[in-house]
């Protein structure tokens, strides 16, 4: 994925990250900067596509096209449509640290939730958060929940 500057946020449907998007637009809004959502997914995380018979296993594709249909439509519902900043949407078939980390190297900011769809409920930052402030390129910003 080519990431030349802006505000990168990871998305996964938790509402960590929907926070996170919320919290990214106002950053990339105050920067004058295009907001970067990149989605990682996976055969396990994709959601089904609909028009897939019952019995039948989705295409690599057709996983692809409704991962990239779900993240545009929590977009939209999320910061309206038009949206008050430039959007461009990144969807990953790939490990979420992977896409992140690599969506950092061209990135001005990244912004990710405190907790994903992971299981680890102890943990202090989710794994993901932990990677990205570990080894990404850029600044990252961890969104924690409203209390």
């Amino acid at each position: 994925m080519e990431i030349d500057s802006g505000v990168v946020v990871g998305l996964d449907t938790s509402a960590s990250s929907l926070r996170a998007l919320t919290v990214a637009a106002e950053e990339a809004e105050r920067r004058n900067a295009v907001l970067h959502v990149v989605r990682a997914w996976s055969m396990r995380t994709a959601p089904r596509p609909a028009d897939c018979p019952p019995n039948a296993i989705p295409s690599t594709e057709a996983f692809q096209r409704e991962v990239e249909r779900e993240t545009a439509k929590l977009v939209a519902d999320k910061l309206g449509d038009p949206p008050k900043v430039p959007v461009e949407i990144h969807v990953a078939h790939s490990p979420s640290p992977q896409a992140l980390l690599s969506a950092s190297r061209g990135a001005d900011l990244l912004v990710v939730g405190h907790r994903g769809r992971g299981g680890f409920s102890g943990l202090m930052l989710g794994s993901v958060a932990e990677q990205c402030v570990r080894h990404a390129a850029c600044p990252v910003l961890v969104v924690r929940p409203m209390v």
